[in-house]
């Protein structure tokens, strides 16, 4: 049964940054694409950036230039780095296979504000 822990999230100022980690386990982590996904009060949820086993990327518009996706195989983690961070980021970040997700976890609560 795939389980997903994601950790990392808090309350951060404007401009400022975290870093996100999603620990998975009962799978085999680096057969699969991995997605960062945030839920923000009211609105559906959006897949933020996702990774290819070998590490290919993608993100959304919205964070281009700011937010980066990486993974590290070998402990089973995905990880999100958040840089240059805006109200509008604030939001539930989960974790989980893309396209084809499996069951979400408890998500990191982002809050970002002054």
């Amino acid at each position: 049964q795939v389980q997903l822990v994601e950790s990392g999230g808090g309350l951060v100022q404007p401009w400022g940054s975290l870093r996100l980690s999603c620990a998975a386990s009962g799978i085999i982590f680096s057969r699969f694409i991995m997605g960062w996904y945030r839920q923000a009060p009211g609105k559906q949820r959006e897949l933020v950036a996702s990774i290819t086993s070998g590490g290919g990327t993608n993100s959304a518009d919205s964070v281009k230039g700011r937010f980066t996706i990486f993974r590290d195989n070998a402990k089973n983690t995905v990880y999100l780095q958040m840089n240059s961070l805006k109200p509008e980021d604030t939001a539930v970040y989960y974790c989980n296979r893309f396209p084809d997700i499996w069951g979400w976890g408890p998500g990191t609560q982002v809050t970002v504000s002054s």
